[in-house]
Parts: structure tokens; C-alpha cells; sequence
């Protein structure tokens, strides 16, 4: 068959489109990942990464890397030596990582692709790598670009602008410390509350050292605190790690779907002015306790093993 100057035009267009189409995805998958980058983090440490500074400099790193791969892609530098590849590479890692999360959690849940941009479940999420790895073949054989003049000084910027943006926007600090405390905490309610359908843990809470997080099942920051707390329980069954959730039963499992926190600690409490006699205004309230008196306070970002460790001993 003889291929014509339109044939070949054609080609070129529908490779721009798609190699565009594919820019885009990498661009909007880091931007979003910044928009909600502790989330981030905590899926990296989720798939297997035991200490909280390594895995967010592994989420500003990847994060980088798409930020690049989508400026390089736009750019159309190195595409068969490098870009597609790398393309290709990274795909297969986030695939893997994805079959992994499926294995262990089910398939519910939002993946963390695009941040809280886009929920997307890690199927989804699959299928979607599926169809960018062979978008990427076909544009290795149909668009297969010479590398501009100055590709070198284009792709060094590039490369340098976008592996540091993450780092300007959340540079490594030590703001991951809990705030010291010396505040007693009356947890009676827990274990005599007016409200009869309360059940008192199983836990004496008011002896020992226990690390206590009072949520909302209605809140969003409660439900991040959550999930980060069920990954610290399964690397550090050794934590004493324990939830007290208020709110209707009905929206129990919807919160378990969502933060996989089954296997933590927990009791459900129902009452707003108990809850709150023990909790404080605002929610998450997450109390490091050593016999009744809160000695650390700390958010959800403030909750890294390393620390907690440390206050055990």
C-alpha cells in the first residue's frame, strides 16, 4: 500500500493529540497530588515505607518526576531515549502498587491519582495505566520526534524546575513534632456514660500510655486522620493506637470503606456533650494520654512513628 503525504500527516496529527492527552494526565496528576500532598505521603508509606520523612521526600520526588515526564512530553524531548520509557517505567511501578492495594484493602476507596481532584478507585485506576502504556507504544512507533535544538538546556530546565517545585511548596521541616501538653482528661464518659447504648472499651484508657483520637464519622480531616492511623497500626502494632468515633451507626461503614481503620482500636460514641466533655471543640483531637493527663496534642500531620516511639519509652 503506498503511504501518502496525507496518510502521514494524519499520523502526525492524531500523535500530537495524544501525546498531548498523555502531557496532560501526568500534569494534572502532579499538581493534584500537590493540592493533597500529605494524603500522598500517607499512600506511599501505606504500600510499605515504615518511616513518615522518607516517604514524603518519596512523594515530593514522584511527584517531580510526573511534573517532568508531563513538561518533557509537551516538549517533545528525548522522546524514544528517555521519555517514553520512563513513561512506561513509572506506569507499571504505579500499576503494581495499585494491585497491591487491592490485595490488601479491596477495591474501595479513593486510589490517590489525582489527589481529592478526581476520586478514582484503584481498579479504575489500573485500567486507566492500561490504556496510557499502550497509548505510549503506539506514540513510540507513530510519533517518534527528532530531539529540538538546545534539548539539552530545555530539558535541564525542565527537569530542575520540576523536581524542585514540590519541594518549594512543602519543604522538609520538622513541623511533623506534637504539640507538649500537661492537661488532665477526664475519660469517665467512656466507661459511665448516660447514654446507654455507649459501650465501655475493652481498654482501661485511664492507666498506661495510650494515644487517643477523637473523630467525627461525618468529618473529612477525621477521615484522613483515619487512614493514617490504620497504616501506623499495621507497621506499628506495638502503638497503643485507639479511636473513639462519634456519631450515627449507619455511617460506620461508609467511614471503614473509606479509611480502611476497621483493625484500629475503636469505640463508637454516641452523645455530643460527652464526646465533646473529653474531646474539646474542634475534631480531630488526637491526645497523646499517660494516665489521664495529655502530655502531646498533635494533628493528623504531626502523627509520625518516630515521635511516637520516642514518647513510649
Amino acid at each position: 500500500m503506498r503511504i501518502t503525504k496525507g496518510t502521514i500527516t494524519i499520523k502526525k496529527i492524531a500523535g500530537l493529540i495524544l501525546l498531548l492527552a498523555l502531557a496532560a494526565t501526568f500534569l494534572f496528576s502532579g499538581i493534584s497530588k500537590l493540592y493533597s500532598f500529605d494524603q500522598f505521603t500517607w499512600n506511599i508509606m501505606d504500600a510499605g515505607v515504615t518511616n513518615m520523612t522518607m516517604a514524603s521526600v518519596m512523594a515530593r520526588l514522584f511527584i517531580g518526576f510526573e511534573l517532568l515526564l508531563g513538561l518533557f512530553l509537551i516538549a517533545h524531548l528525548y522522546l524514544k531515549s528517555f521519555t517514553y520509557p520512563a513513561v512506561i517505567a513509572l506506569l507499571v511501578l504505579f500499576t503494581g502498587y495499585l494491585v497491591i492495594l487491592i490485595t490488601r484493602q479491596g477495591n474501595g476507596g479513593n486510589c490517590g491519582c489525582f489527589g481529592d481532584a478526581w476520586d478514582m478507585t484503584p481498579l479504575e485506576a489500573i485500567i486507566k495505566n492500561v490504556v496510557m502504556i499502550a497509548v505510549t507504544m503506539l506514540l513510540m512507533y507513530i510519533y517518534p520526534v527528532k530531539p529540538y535544538k538546545n534539548a539539552e538546556w530545555i530539558g535541564a530546565l525542565a527537569g530542575m524546575a520540576s523536581l524542585v517545585v514540590p519541594f518549594i511548596f512543602f519543604p522538609l521541616s520538622q513541623g511533623n513534632m506534637p504539640h507538649k501538653a500537661n492537661e488532665p482528661i477526664d475519660l469517665t464518659p467512656l466507661y459511665h456514660s448516660a447514654n446507654p447504648d455507649n459501650k465501655p472499651p475493652e481498654q482501661e484508657l485511664r492507666k498506661g500510655k495510650h494515644i487517643v483520637a477523637f473523630m467525627s464519622l461525618t468529618c473529612p480531616h477525621c477521615k484522613k486522620a483515619a487512614f493514617l492511623i490504620q497504616v501506623i497500626h499495621r507497621q506499628h502494632p506495638e502503638i497503643p493506637l485507639y479511636m473513639v468515633l462519634n456519631g450515627h451507626p449507619d455511617l460506620l461503614e461508609d467511614f471503614f470503606k473509606e479509611t480502611h481503620s476497621d483493625d484500629v482500636p475503636y469505640i463508637l460514641f454516641r452523645g455530643a456533650d460527652e464526646f465533646a466533655s473529653m474531646a474539646g471543640s474542634g475534631v480531630p483531637a488526637i491526645y497523646w494520654i499517660n494516665n489521664s493527663v495529655i502530655e502531646r496534642k498533635s494533628n493528623y500531620m504531626q502523627m509520625d512513628p518516630k515521635y511516637m516511639k520516642e514518647w513510649l519509652k
